[in-house]
């Protein structure tokens, strides 16, 4: 409210007692028209806005005129706030019109290219008076060139970046095809190719020749001939005469091998041929070893060194052969007397967690405690089942509390059981592989829910089947003996191959700096 003074607006402001809400206008003394703006009509009705309270607690005295006020101002707030809200939607210019051939031309002359792409771009000299525009260039009659074939690499693609056309580079991959599967290609194969004359220089030079190796004992040759593309097959002979390798232990078997001209993976899987029979470290420095390789040498002089067949070490009295001999669809090394030894583990018969282990517990089911004699694998319902190791069935079929249950025999007294499962594969008598699929994870029997009990004997009785190594060992009978001694036979008559022999093997880069290095002892 407006007073006539300072000394009225002094005794209002006391007689609020600043409890109440006073809003007073100090009348300057020196302005006199003052007092005619308190007085007119927008005096009065700044007066009274001055004394509204717009700022209303909302969650008192609902429903009065103040409580409506100050519901107004709130939904005229938020009203504005939300008029005022930016416009988030994407701003769709016009696209750029496509550049001519002037401007791309302006453009690229501008631009900066590198040596791998020709370096074709920047602004050239004009011809002067003293060039002489050409009609038409001349062209060479015939384009000798070659092409390598790259890891991963497609054998018409080849060909087209060679400047076949894609027609006939498609006719000589299907002459190609019928000596050689494409796929069987190596990478690093180097085509020869002599390209022809062509009629227009806006076409592809015809193909009249094509040579490469397609295998070590064979080349292939693509021929034009009266106008057609002809596939011509050149064998080429191989000499498959295995390489011996012999000499003295000395300080170091890898070494001293090395230096004779054997290649370091040879090396390796003589050591563990070796190994299953003696221990390295009992061989003495005067012991000779004795290898042989697979070596094949063709009559072009390319010489490939293969899988080691043969294994010996010799040391007095004490020998040892080793032959590498397939049985039963699978390689492993024998005596010379036909004994094979396979060492290991068991396979684990399904992907699952271990939540039960090896002895006295107390049952889920029957309540009191009692031996579990075997391991179980929590595994989702139907995960597969497969055999620990090589085998026989025994059981397949209901068995009490096992369920569905799947029992195989393997050498050397050892058995391995298979309970619970939903659905049983193998068949009693069938012969498994160590990974064969034999049945489904199920919940059969007496079972709280899908998993595998995986049992293990040993001569009937029950064993931890986490804690077992084996050693399979077998012997070659009959007729397989007598092939077995034939090859051996067959091996040990090959003469041992001189220095020069054994320099000309793919590794002698290597072997040379094997003999640099300094040896101990």
């Amino acid at each position: 409210m407006f007073r006539g003074g300072a000394q009225d607006l002094a005794t209002e402001g006391l007689a609020a007692g600043g409890g109440g809400r006073a809003v007073a206008l100090v009348r300057p003394a020196r302005f006199p028209q003052f007092d005619k703006l308190i007085d007119s009509p927008l005096g009065t009705a700044v007066d009274r806005l001055a004394g509204a309270d717009l700022v209303v607690d909302l969650g008192a005295r609902i429903g009065s005129r103040e409580w409506f006020r100050g519901l107004f101002t709130c939904l005229s707030l938020c009203t504005a706030a939300g008029l005022m809200v930016p416009d988030f939607r994407p701003i769709r210019l016009p696209a750029e019109p496509q550049m001519g051939a002037a401007q791309y031309e302006q453009a690229r002359t501008l631009a900066i290219a590198p040596l791998a792409l020709g370096a074709d771009t920047g602004r050239r000299l004009a011809p002067t008076a003293q060039v002489e525009t050409l009609g038409d260039t001349p062209e060479r009659p015939r384009v000798e060139l070659t092409a390598t074939l790259g890891q991963g690499d497609g054998f018409v693609r080849v060909l087209e970046r060679a400047g076949v056309a894609r027609n006939e580079a498609a006719q000589v991959a299907t002459l190609v095809e019928r000596a050689v599967p494409l796929d069987d290609l190596r990478a690093g194969t180097r085509m020869d190719l002599v390209l022809g004359r062509r009629e227009s220089k806006r076409d592809a030079r015809p193909l009249e020749n094509l040579g490469f190796r397609a295998r070590f004992d064979l080349k292939l040759a693509v021929e034009r001939v009266d106008g057609d593309l002809r596939l011509q097959r050149i064998p080429i002979r191989v000499d498959n005469t295995p390489l011996r390798i012999q000499g003295r232990v000395g300080s170091s078997l890898y070494r001293s091998a090395r230096a004779a001209g054997l290649p370091a993976g040879a090396i390796e899987t003589f050591i563990k041929a070796v190994s299953q029979k003696l221990s390295m470290r009992s061989i003495g420095s005067d012991a000779r070893f004795d290898a042989i390789v697979e070596h094949a040498r063709a009559e072009t002089g390319e010489v490939k060194v293969g899988e080691l067949l043969y294994a010996g070490i010799t040391e007095g009295k004490k020998k040892v052969q080793m032959l590498k001999w397939a049985a039963g669809g699978r390689q492993q090394w024998y005596e010379a007397s036909g004994v094979g030894e396979s060492k290991g583990v068991m396979q684990r018969p399904v992907l699952g967690h271990l939540t039960s282990t090896f002895g006295m517990r107390m049952h889920p089911i029957l309540g009191y405690s009692r031996m579990h004699q075997g391991v179980d694998f929590g595994a989702p319902m139907g995960a597969p089942i497969v055999a620990a190791t090589d085998g026989v069935i025994a059981f397949a079929g209901r068995h009490g509390g096992h369920g569905n249950y799947v029992r195989i025999s393997h050498s050397g007294g050892i058995a391995t059981g298979y309970a619970h499962m939903s659905r049983i594969i193998a068949r009693v008598g069938e012969r498994v592989r160590q990974g064969q699929l034999i049945g489904y994870v199920g919940s059969t029997g007496l079972s709280t829910g899908p998993h595998l009990h995986y049992e293990m004997y040993r001569d009937g009785r029950p064993i931890n089947p986490t804690s077992l190594k084996f050693t399979t060992v077998q012997q070659l009978s009959g007729r397989e003996l007598a092939n077995f001694r034939a090859k051996l036979s067959n091996l040990l008559a090959v003469r041992v191959a001189g220095p020069a022999a054994a320099s000309e093997t793919p590794e002698k880069n290597a072997e040379a700096a094997d003999r640099a290095k300094p040896r101990k002892g």
